[in-house]
Order: C-alpha cells, then structure tokens, then sequence
C-alpha cells in the first residue's frame, strides 16, 4: 500500500512539474470588503478548467495559469462571485463583498434539510470540522466536549472506551438517552454492546460506542439539534436529540491532503494512587503464635530457627512499620526461579510501586484524501489509520477507515450521489473494568500491600510465564488466594475483539421547477462485530475461553419531496417538505462460552471445554418502523416565521392500535434586527423563538409476546421454564413533551453576540418495571407509567476582540444548567432501584429527586454533628440517600488567536456539582493503602499505634447526648478504616480541565510558491487533558465512570489514570 501510494505521488508530481514549465503563477489575497480581513478557504478557480485553490488561513493564494493569462473566478458562501481578467498582472487581490441572498449561516437540520440560521425557530449549534480535529482526538464524539451548550460529554478512561452523550439532561428512567447520529441523512447506531456486569461495575470489558467509527477528518461540520422542535420530524427516536453530521465533498480541481501526526500520552499522578510508604502487608498485629504480632513465624530455610515471614495471605497494607533492618521473608522468597528464593530481605516499601505498572501510550495516524470535481459533480476519496497503544502491557487498538462520496448532475435538472463508509476496528488487551480479577486497577487501589515491588512482579511473570503473584495461598501453595499477578492478567488472560462497520447512502434529486424537487434515498448502516474473552489456565477463578458475535443493519428508504418558493412579490417564503420512511432493522448475537474449564492449557476454543458447553445464548430481532412527515415553513420579509410538522410512526414491534403515533411541533422566531435596524445600529442581529413539540423514544423489541426460557438440558431431556417478567401487550414508547423559547443577539457588526435557550420538558408513559404477584407465574412487568422533568437554561457566546489584517482573537463561550426531576413513577410505587453495585451503593429513581441519585450508608448527624455510639464509632443510617451524580452546570470555553501564519487555540472545560462515590478509596483507605491513614492523631503520636502506647484517633461528632466525642478507637476503625459508611466516600465531582490546546503554523504563500507540487504545508503541536486545574476527587478522575447509559453514572471502581496527550501533526495538500 505504501509503495503504491509513493508511485501516485510520484508521477503527479512529475505531471505536475511538467505542466508548470509552460505555466506562470499567481498569487493574491483575497479579503472581507467590509472588515478587510484575510478570508480562509475562499475558492480561486482558472474560469473555464478544472485548476483551483483554496485560500489559506491569511487569505492568500498561488494559483498556476497559462501563461496566455485567463480569468480568475472567486467564490465563497455567503459572498458575491467575482471574476478578474489575469492579462500581464502577476499578483491579483480581491475583495469580497457579503451576498444578502445568501443570508446567514446554513445549518443542517432534521432529514438533512439545509436551513438559514436566520429562520430557525429553535435552538441549534453548529460546530466545523477544523474544531473537531484541531486537537487530533481520534473520537470525533469526545471532541465535542466543552463545545456544544446542553450537551453532556463525559469519557472514560479506558483504551477505546466508550462516551456518554446525554442532551439536556436524562429522560427516561430505562430506556435510551443518547443522542441520535446521523451521518449524511444516514442514522447510525451508537449502541454499547457491553455486558449488564460490566455497566454496573462487577467486571468486563468496555468495547466503546458504535459512533466512535466515525472519522474526525471526513467531518465537514457538525450540526447539534437540541430541542424536540428541532427534531420532531425524526419521531420515535427524537427524544434525545439528534446530531446531524455531514461530511466532506469533493472540490473542484484534482487535489491530494495528507495528514500525518504521532501523539504521546503520559499518566497524570494527580489521577493516579499515591500510596504511603510507612507499613505493609496486614491488617494489623494478628499474626504469630499468640496472634498478637505482624509477622507470621516459620522455619523457612531448614535451620531449625522460625523465620519471619509476611503474612501474604493477606490484601492490605496495615501491618508492620518499615524498618530496613528487619530481615522478613516475602512473597519472591517462596518462588524456587526468585533470585531471593529462601532468603529474607529487608523490611522496606517498595520502589516500586503499581504506577510502575503505567506505560507511554502512543497513538500514529496517517490520512491520505483525493478529491477533485468540475461543473458537473465531484468525488472524494479517502483513507486513514489510526494506531494506538494503550498505558497498560499489551493494549493495542488499530482502526482502519475508507470513505468515498461522489456526486453527479446527469442532467440540469437530475442530480445523484453516493457515499459509502467502511472501517475495521481490531482490539487487543483492552481493560478490563470494575471490580474484577480482569482489572489490575482492582487490586491497585483497593487491596493491596506496599512493600511489593512491581518490577520484581514483572520479572516473576516474565521468567517462566507462570502466574507467580503476592498473595498465595500458603508457602507451598503458590497459586493465588485473592489476586493474580497483573502481567500475568495483561499477558495471559486479555481479550481480543473486531468491528467491521459500514454505511453509506445512495439518493437522487429531480428538481421539477426552481423552487420544487423530489428526492429519493436509501441509506444502510450495518456492522459486524466479535469479542474473545479467555481466563487461563493458573489463573483465580475456573479456567475458560467465551466469544460473542453481533449482527445488526438498518436500512432506510425515505422519499422527500422539498419546496421553497417566494411569493406576494418576494415578501413571503413558503418553504417545507412532505415525505415517508421506511426503517427495517435486523440484529441478531449469539454467546458461548467453555463450561468446567479447559484441557490444553493457552488453547482457546469452544471445542477445548472440560465438560460439554452449555447451549449458547443466542437472540434474533427484526424490528421496523414506517413513517410519513410534512413540514411547513412562512416566513415574512426575513423577519417572522412560523413552522409546523407531523409525523405519523407505525411500529412493527408492538399491536393495532398501540403502535401508531403522532408527533406534533410548533415553532415560530421573530428576527427584530431587521425593524430595529435603522434605530438601533449597533445592533446586528436579534431574534426571539418559542417552540412546543412532541417526541417518542422507541419501546423496546420483543416485548409483546410472552415467550419460554431454555435453561442447560437434563442430561438429554431438555427443560424449558417461564421467564420472571410477563410482557405488555399495550406498551407503546415513551414521550417526550418540550417547550423552549430563545434569544439571539449580536452587536457592533458581530463582534460580539449570544444565543440563550431556556426549556422544559416532561418524558411522560415512562416504561417501568413493576412487581405483580407470583399467583400469575411472574415476578414483575413492564407498563406505561411516570414522569421525568428537565428544566434548564443554555447560553454559547462569541466575543472578538480583536479582528484585523494580521491578527484575530474568538473568545467562545458554552454554558448550561440543568435541573431534572423524577415526578412520578407507578401507583403507589416511591422509588425503582435501577442498580445494585459493588460495596453496597445503588442507583435510583426517586419521586422528587434527581435522576440516579445514589443511595447507600451513612452518617447519623446531630445539629449538623455527626453522632457516635458508646464505643465512639460513628453511628450509621442504612440505605439513605448519599448523593447525587447530576451537574449543578456545565461551561466550556475557547480562545482562538491567530498572527498571520501562526495559531493557538486552548479549550477549557468545566463542570461544576454532581456526586460520584469511589469504590477505590472506600475499600483503598480501609485496607491502609493511602497516605491519610498514616496521620499522627490529636497526641501528636503515630495513629496506627495501639491505644494503650498513645495511639488511636477520636472521631469528629457528639454523642447521642449532644456532649463532644471524647473516646478513641483504632485507627483502622477510624476516619479511613472498615467502619465508615459509603458516604464517607462520595465526593464532588466538579473539575476545571484543559481539554484542548493546539499551537499551529502554516507556511506562508511566498514560500509555498517554491515548494511544488504542494499548495499547502501546516505544522501543529496539539495537547488534550493537559492539565486538570480543578477537582477534589482524591487520587481519580472525577469524569471517569464505568460505560455509557443510564448506569453506573457517579460511581466509580477500579479506575485508570487520565492520559496527558501531546502530539504533532504535519498536514500536505497537493
């Protein structure tokens, strides 16, 4: 491939070379006539040939032309076109005036009807491309972090991990929040295919999101719909807003980019365990023949004389202080391959510690785009690789993406195009996640001993491939009690998991008259995917290999008839659409795995189980949905509107005559710049909307019909059972009623300007689970019942200070703040646990409080004063609600600054409230692994001392009587020790981040025009999660969380570290 690739670029540059020999250049700028500033991006096109140029960021231009001369051809959206006759001028400069025909913006909005922003009653943000990639993150999604108001991005901390995308706020208590894709008119899933355990936190892998396969630099722009006015015409799936992504199209000419960037990624310590250095391995002085010491007493070398030997049974770190001159047996000392085999060694804590455990991360990405196209149509085609390795021992993640558009006017009047989008995702040792044997980060955080050494674990492993590990099970049982060595977790028991995602579209337009056409499309998203999990031979736990394979393809036919037509002597615009669609959707996944063990030890196939397989897990779905939709536009002198659709959805999935819906919306703006105008002009621009519509988000599959369970046969009888939970014959999906007014100013010819959005909507006929009772053969089902409200307030802003020849200065500002409630649930029905995890926190939907609040033990408080019993420990409240993981606000903003060829961009991201409990520290600070467990106490004396020697803490509280707490207790039933509640570890989940900086330079025109065959070279440095300014989770990432969707929100277990990224990145055109 790269040797092909070379040749292309060889012999183009050759054609290129020869052509200019009887070619002359010109060079020029071409700037804005009303604000002289250079404009980027602007088309130069010989008239009458395919040869063409963009402008760069300055403005400039090099363009070859024979050397007879020719005409020039500028154009640029929104501005008049302008041609100038070349004759003997080496150096033409233009200035392009605005195009009031043009209007404002475009922006993409629902079916992929292209709008004026000046005529949209509801709230839409668009953000470009070149903000998607400025900092190079492969996932197009989490570039939207900080970007976009009202959009809730929060990404995990694991290799390929997947994001959740929640828009104002969560909806609906069991069913989907996110956002809906579409890519090109194309709607692509974002399904997360990870296990229930994994999204509560009890083990698993975490694959990612489906719409993490879409490549950042095929992005042209991203348009975020935010309301259900906005998205109404989508239907039963436009509750939660809809992303509209449309890609690059070919541009005249023939060109070639490539892009080429490496980025390194560092742990950040401020994420990372600091661990004390003061004791190790224990829970205290348990151990000897009286049980009154810290060491276990044995005869280790044969001498007749007990030895001291640590006791490696167990999992913490609150035993014996460090004392070098100590001589003690250790875990290495029972491995016969150990160099330290049967020899005792010093009483010291490691030096290394499981940060040793970290590598670099690198992430390579090579991108090679041709496109080219004339009057009439275009292509584009394109590649890209992304290699990554992740910071945990053998984690690979490589993507492979092809993308092709083309476009074609067969005629005047028919126009065609396509695309297709094909990528292959191949993972290797991605990270294991929660609490599992699977995750290192398990015992890292949370059981561990200090006085092991990590590279001496490494050197363990490495010797003879052999799970050698600290905590064994005696000194001649050298298998492991709790915890395998964790290269032998990375080595030995990873997994390996493949995607191959296509999608595309097909359409083509008859445009009947000037102001009508008829489109018609069919769109196809469809991917393949396969996970291998194994557990090896040696390793805690039985021994087995699983695979799971998934299917899924949704195809879409939609016929679209447009309008837009100027009546009343141009002062009236009629515009809209009426249309239908038909969605078929397939999937189907089937699960195995080895039952007993396996035989052959490394041999992972179904075919090597100890005992039969059970009978696979095996599903099969085929849903569809047809629609039919119409929307109406009337507009007034640019300046009042109003807009109206339908959409009528029958489901396939559900009986006559619950399964046809109706989906209304009203809209209307007001733009009072265009009457103000002549009264106020420093006012350039503002509009009022206010909006009411009405959405679905689908009801799930399968759920009419009851149907039997298949459990594991009876020798060779099989069995079949009823399923706990009867099916609903009446469902019908859940919907969402929203109401939104805005405002849109902007002042002092755009220099500076603002877009606020206040909302309210109610997810009504919620889908719920509710007992029955067991007389009918089932535990529970699922009805229509219960409100969820979100109400907020959104506010993006621009200001420019400083806008001239030379430099330019954007300062963006993105905010929003939510508030969501849980109204009501079922008759009599006060609270829905929606998860149980890991250390006794739940998740819940509570009537009259937020959406997952988090419930577990806590503290007893007294006139604000925590309370203790007789013994002086606290006293605890079961099952009370602890906190809440939802936002108080979120903000992000950017500052853009560029000096003729030099740029710098920086992203800060912010969010501020929320609750998230850490299983890390709640188990970590028990087992004596922190440095605050080490404190001295109120005697100015180690704590960890036994009372009777001045040790001990007293707690901070009353007693019950109200009078202060004067009675000690060990340290390790204090602050930081087993009994605290889990509230003692719920924390404010606010941070400040630097998300994104990059520092950019193109080369200048002058120096281009002797670098042939390129057009243009840009060099970039580029960071993301640099620095995080802000956070008061201790030792974690306060984003980090398990997985997307509804659980698992505000918990966190078994966490990694947060990667610093820094990169650079070199950019060719031809």
């Amino acid at each position: 491939m790269k040797k092909v690739l070379l040749l292309v670029l060889f012999l183009f540059s050759v054609v290129l070379q020869e052509a200019a020999a009887q070619n002359r250049t010109i060079t020029g700028k071409v700037t804005d006539a009303s604000t002289g500033e250079g404009m980027p991006g602007v088309t130069v096109q010989l008239k009458g040939s395919t040869t063409a140029v963009p402008t760069d960021v300055n403005g400039s231009y090099t363009i070859s032309v024979p050397a007879s001369g020719g005409t020039l051809v500028f154009t640029f959206i929104g501005y008049t076109n302008q041609e100038v006759a070349i004759g003997n001028q080496t150096s033409v400069n233009v200035r392009l005036a605005t195009d009031a025909e043009q209007l404002k913006e475009v922006v993409v909005t629902a079916l992929g009807a292209e709008r004026t922003k000046n005529s949209l009653p509801y709230a839409a943000q668009q953000v470009q491309g070149e903000a998607l990639t400025v900092a190079r993150n492969p996932n197009a999604v989490n570039s939207l972090a900080g970007k976009v108001a009202g959009l809730n991005i929060t990404q995990n901390n694991t290799m390929g991990g997947s994001t959740n995308v929640v828009m104002r706020g969560t909806k609906s208590i069991t069913g989907n929040n996110q956002a809906l894709f579409v890519v090109d008119g194309v709607p692509i899933s974002n399904a997360n295919t990870n296990s229930a355990n994994q999204r509560t936190g009890r083990g698993g892998y975490d694959y990612g999101n489906a719409a993490a396969d879409i490549n950042p630099d095929d992005i042209e722009s991203m348009s975020v719909l935010k309301g259900a006015a906005a998205t109404a015409l989508y239907g039963s799936r436009a509750a939660n807003g809809v992303i509209m992504i449309t890609t690059k199209k070919g541009r005249r000419g023939l060109g070639i980019t490539m892009n080429n960037g490496v980025t390194m990624g560092f742990v950040d310590k401020s994420t990372a365990p600091k661990y004390q250095k003061q004791y190790g391995a224990g829970y205290g002085a348990f151990y000897g023949p009286d049980e009154d010491e810290y060491f276990n007493q044995r005869d280790m070398n044969g001498d007749g004389v007990l030895d001291l030997v640590v006791p490696f049974t167990e999992d913490a770190s609150y035993g014996a202080p460090f004392d070098p001159s100590l001589l003690v047996y250790q875990w290495n000392s029972l491995d016969p391959t150990s160099p330290q085999y049967r020899q005792a060694t010093p009483w010291v804590g490691a030096k290394n510690d499981p940060n040793y455990f970290f590598e670099d991360a690198v992430s390579v990405n090579n991108s090679v785009v041709l496109d080219g196209g004339n009057d009439n149509g275009s292509f584009k085609l394109g590649f890209t690789r992304n290699e990554d390795k992740g910071i945990l021992p053998n984690s690979n993640l490589t993507k492979n993406m092809i993308n092709f558009a083309a476009s074609y006017n067969v005629s005047p009047k028919l126009t065609t195009s396509a695309s297709v989008n094909f990528s292959k995702v191949d993972g290797l040792g991605r990270y294991g996640t929660g609490y599992s044997s699977f995750n290192p980060m398990q015992q890292f955080r949370q059981w561990w001993q200090t006085n092991v050494d990590l590279k001496e674990q490494k050197e363990a492993y490495f010797r003879n491939r052999q799970n050698i590990t600290w905590n064994t099970r005696s000194a001649t049982d050298l298998r492991p009690i709790y915890s395998d060595n964790p290269y032998w977790v990375r080595y030995e028991n990873y997994e390996n998991d493949e995607r191959y995602r296509y999608f595309g579209n097909v359409s083509a337009t008859y445009k009947f008259a000037d102001w009508f056409n008829l489109m018609g499309r069919v769109t196809l998203d469809s991917y393949d995917e396969m996970q291998e999990e194994r557990n090896a031979v040696g390793s805690t736990g039985v021994a087995a290999y699983s695979r799971f394979n998934r299917t899924a393809r949704e195809f879409n036919y939609d016929l679209i008839a447009n309008f837009n037509k100027m009546v009343a002597g141009g002062d009236v615009s009629l515009s809209g659409l009426i249309g239908a669609n038909i969605r078929r959707n397939y999937e189907s996944s089937i699960f195995a795995t080895t039952n007993g063990g396996l035989v052959v030890p490394r041999l992972y196939s179904l075919s090597n189980s100890v005992s039969p397989i059970n009978a696979p897990t095996e599903s099969e779905q085929r849903t569809g949905m047809d629609g039919i939709f119409a929307s109406a536009t009337v507009g007034y002198k640019e300046t009042v509107f109003f807009d109206v659709t339908a959409r009528r959805d029958k489901a396939t999935t559900l009986l006559a005559p619950n399964n046809v819906f109706y989906y209304p919306s009203v809209a209307t703006s007001y733009v009072f710049s265009e009457t103000l105008k002549e009264t106020l002009p420093w006012l350039s621009y503002g509009k009022v909307r206010l909006n009411y519509a009405e959405v679905g988000n689908d009801a799930p599959p399968l759920s009419i019909y009851d149907v039997y369970d298949k459990p594991t046969a009876w020798g060779s009888i099989p069995l079949f059972s009823v399923v706990g939970t009867k099916n609903n014959q009446n469902l019908k999906p859940e919907r969402t009623k929203s109401v939104e007014a805005g405002l849109e100013m902007a002042f002092l010819q755009g220099k500076f300007g603002f877009d606020m959005s206040v909302y309210k909507t109610n997810t009504v006929d919620q889908i719920l689970p509710v007992s029955v009772s067991t007389a009918t053969g089932y535990n529970s089902t699922f009805v229509n019942s219960g409100n969820v409200e979100n109400k907020g307030i959104e506010v993006s802003a621009f200001v420019n200070p400083v806008k001239n020849d030379d430099f330019s200065w954007t300062v963006n500002v993105n905010w929003s703040k939510n508030r969501n409630e849980v109204i009501s649930l079922y008759e009599g029905v006060q609270n829905i646990s929606l998860a149980t995890y890991q250390g006794g926190m739940s998740s819940n939907a509570t009537v009259g409080r937020p959406f997952g609040t988090l419930r577990g033990a806590g503290f007893v408080y007294k006139d604000g004063q925590k309370v203790v019993d007789e013994d002086g420990h606290y006293m605890l409240s079961s099952n009370k609600e602890i906190g809440d993981p939802n936002a108080n606000w979120r903000g992000g903003v950017s500052n853009t600054l560029n000096y003729k060829g030099i740029g710098l961009y920086f992203l800060v991201d912010v969010r501020q409230g929320g609750d998230v409990f850490s299983l890390d520290n709640f188990y970590g600070f028990g087992t004596g692994l922190y440095e605050e467990t080490t404190q001295n106490n109120d005697l100015g004396n180690p704590s960890r001392l036994p009372i009777a020697q001045g040790g001990g803490v007293i707690l901070p509280g009353v007693k019950e009587d109200g009078t202060p707490n004067d009675k000690r207790v060990e340290n390790g039933e204090g602050l930081y020790g087993y009994y605290m509640p889990q509230e003692a570890h719920v924390y404010d989940a606010s941070f400040v981040k630097l998300r994104e900086v990059s520092l950019s330079y193109s080369l200048p025109a002058a120096l281009m025009a002797r670098l042939k065959p390129f057009s243009a070279i840009d060099l970039s440095l580029v960071g993301r999660n640099l620095w995080i300014i802000h956070k008061n989770l201790p030792y974690a990432d306060p984003e980090d969380g398990l997985s997307s969707g509804n659980l698992g929100q505000g918990y966190i277990s078994g966490s990694y570290p947060t990667t610093r990224n820094i990169g650079f990145n070199l950019r060719f055109k031809f």
